[in-house]
């Protein structure tokens, strides 16, 4: 992990590069992608069948799981983690009960009845990973506040589900499960195929041919956003523990070579022993080959003047997870204005976060939280503006509307209103 004192010329290129971590090459795999998409989209599951057999090594059998599977799944799951699971599901699912949004009308002072309906998308599409490690956690994260919203039918798309991949697919309401990986997943989710159906909506990380897939199909369908790696940014005053600042920084450079460990503190004394730390951790990590090169290519760590300096770095870093191990994170906290998930205090590891705490662990990444929020109930539901004027409303502004319209050249629109207005008008 590189170490930038303040005031340094290495310090302000380090946070320079890192506040554009978010602009990653999609470009390099854009030309494969739109391949990929081009041939789900003509040839359906014929091409689905073929990517399979070329990435995976064989065509799925069975390639799609309905309810009973999936019950068969949590059923042969081991009791004990079926039952953190369960635990995990029914804590999402409470946290994001609190999220559902009503519609509203009102009638306002001339009459004029305003508001708006709130409906649920018809069909959502979840995608799990399938790579370096398996994420039952993430459907439960992604598929409950779609579940929670109303969604009519939430589908899954995963590689190689594993059993506990079915068996939360069943505690989160998902309908059926695909066997399906990689852009070919996003493309058949985006346009339909004889056996998957068009989604409204897709949801949930994935690698760069994913997220390459996502951001080429929007339009046809909404996407969550586009996820890069995973990122945590850890500040630390002059009382953290070094263990635990160490064991948050690895907790997400696990996840990947490309994920980005990041640590403010404000002493080089406090820097040092968290390193030294981070190090001896390491080395007893089963999977330190994936963390050490995640920490060797992205950890940074910043010694800075003050709160107030971490305040600001850490606003410009815009992180997808916040861990405050200083003494007091609760005033520090509305100081910085950007993180997608912030864990306050010494006994919140972000872990916990990760797994039962509650709020959906799918969330910005790359600076992305700057204008876009941790995945929710709201991501699926969309509203209809309503408005219903009465002959003394509409007489009250029809003048204005004409002239407005007239205005910009737009005669039918004034005459719109004026037809109404005439005496003879029926009103029913």
């Amino acid at each position: 992990m590189k170490l930038h004192l303040r005031g340094t010329a290495a310090y302000d290129e380090a946070l320079a590069r890192l506040t554009d971590r978010g602009d990653d090459d999609l470009d390099r795999v854009a030309p494969a992608v739109t391949e990929i998409l081009h041939a789900v989209r003509t040839r359906g599951d014929a091409a689905l069948a073929e990517y399979s057999l070329r990435y995976d090594g064989a065509v799925p059998s069975p390639f799609a799981y309905g309810p009973a599977e999936m019950a068969a799944a949590l059923q042969a799951l081991d009791p004990a983690l079926a039952e953190v699971l369960r635990f995990s599901a029914a804590r999402i699912r409470s946290f994001h009960e609190r999220q559902v949004e009503p519609g509203l009308r009102y009638t306002d002072g001339d009459g004029v009845s305003l508001g708006w309906r709130v409906r649920p998308l018809a069909r959502v599409g979840v995608y799990a990973p399938g790579g370096k490690a398996r994420y039952p956690s993430s459907v439960l994260m992604a598929a409950i506040p779609a579940a929670v919203a109303g969604v009519g039918e939430v589908l899954l798309a995963t590689p190689r589900p594993t059993v506990e991949i079915l068996a939360a697919a069943a505690l989160a309401g998902v309908a059926r499960v695909f066997d399906v990986g990689g852009a070919q997943a996003i493309g058949a989710l985006a346009y339909g195929t004889a056996a998957v159906p068009r989604v409204d909506k897709i949801v949930g990380p994935g690698n760069l041919y994913v997220a390459c897939a996502k951001k080429l199909v929007f339009g046809r369908v909404a996407i969550d956003g586009i996820a890069g790696p995973s990122e945590i940014l850890v500040v630390a005053d002059e009382g953290a523990d070094p263990e635990a600042v160490a064991a948050d920084l690895l907790s997400q450079a696990e996840h990947d070579e490309a994920a980005y460990p990041l640590l403010i503190t404000t002493t080089a004394a406090v820097a040092g022993r968290a390193l030294a730390a981070l190090e001896r951790q390491l080395a007893a990590l089963p999977r330190r080959d994936i963390a050490g090169a995640s920490v060797r290519a992205n950890g940074h760590a910043f010694v800075v003047g003050d709160l107030a300096e971490a305040a600001r770095v850490a606003t410009a870093l815009a992180p997808e997870h916040l861990a405050l191990l200083v003494r007091d994170p609760e005033a520090l906290l509305p100081a910085i204005g950007a993180a997608g998930a912030a864990f306050l205090g010494d006994f919140t590891p972000e872990a916990a976060g990760d797994y039962l705490a509650g709020p959906s662990h799918v969330l910005p990444t790359g600076g992305a939280v700057r204008f876009s929020s941790p995945l929710g109930v709201y991501d699926f539901l969309v509203r209809t503006s309503v408005i219903r004027y009465d002959r003394a409303s509409l007489g009250r502004h029809g003048a204005a509307v004409a002239a407005f319209a007239r205005a910009e050249g737009l005669e039918a629109h004034a005459r719109a209103v004026e037809v109404r207005l005439r005496p003879e008008y029926n009103e029913r």
